[in-house]
């Protein structure tokens, strides 16, 4: 006789695989994280595993859909608000990034090693483009209403999003590569928050010129803002090598 597996307890073992397979990928890394690592945290046999994921692959999707669905819920919200003008929906995109990254900073620290490493090439390159799409078509309805306002001067509005989501995850990986690259002696911290911040403000200097707006019409972020991303750094790297001079 078939085993009756009631629709919310499918759920939420499914939801405990999904949860474990995402921390194993930003700890070890997807391509060295194995089923069987899976098997033994949640405790279950590789036939139950696939009663819920027909395999590693269709693992990894439904990963890439829940990003997207967690991440995309506030921005949708934001562009739905009608109260808003499509400048202030702009600028609201932008500060619900900061604000996602800022609530998780200690978490965004402590995996994004692991995130960027080859072990993880993959997967990372599946993410970005499937948040690339969603992102870009949000960006695309804003940038419709700031035309209809005569805020905004496209010439491509269909094409506007894809452009400003590349040039955001351009500078998304050079804040990356910058901060990750901070070695253990502070000699060097004015000059990296200097780089920081001039990064940001040459990227969003381009995505005001793609939106046909005045120089500074949205925010830079600022040395202040920078610190907290250094320190945040430097104290996570106290923590994985307490020997470091702090």
């Amino acid at each position: 006789m078939a085993r009756i597996v009631r629709p919310e307890q499918y759920a939420a073992k499914r939801a405990q695989i999904l949860n474990t397979a995402q921390r194993l990928m930003l700890s070890k890394g997807y391509e060295r994280m194995s089923i069987q690592d899976i098997l033994e945290e949640v405790r279950i046999s590789r036939g139950a595993f696939h009663h819920y994921f027909a395999s590693r692959e269709a693992l990894l999707e439904s990963f890439i859909k829940q990003v997207k669905e967690e991440s995309g819920k506030p921005l949708r919200q934001l562009i739905d608000d009608p109260k808003l003008s499509a400048r202030e929906k702009f600028q609201g995109f932008f500060d619900t990034l900061d604000r996602l990254r800022m609530e998780r900073k200690a978490e965004v620290v402590r995996i994004g090693r692991v995130w960027y490493s080859d072990s993880n090439a993959v997967v990372r390159l599946r993410v970005t483009e499937a948040i690339a799409r969603q992102r870009a078509q949000l960006l695309n309805e804003i940038v419709r209403q700031g035309i209809q306002e005569g805020s905004f001067v496209v010439a491509y509005p269909d094409n506007a999003g894809e452009v400003i989501v590349t040039l955001l995850q351009g500078m998304g990986d050079r804040h990356a590569e910058l901060l990750f690259a901070l070695d253990q002696t502070r000699d060097n911290d004015q000059r990296l928050i200097e780089e920081i911040v001039t990064t940001h403000v040459v990227y969003m200097d381009a995505i005001e010129r793609v939106l046909g707006v005045p120089p500074y019409t949205f925010y830079r972020t600022n040395a202040e803002g920078a610190q907290l991303w250094v320190e945040a750094i430097r104290e996570n790297n106290q923590q994985e090598d307490p020997g470091q001079a702090p």
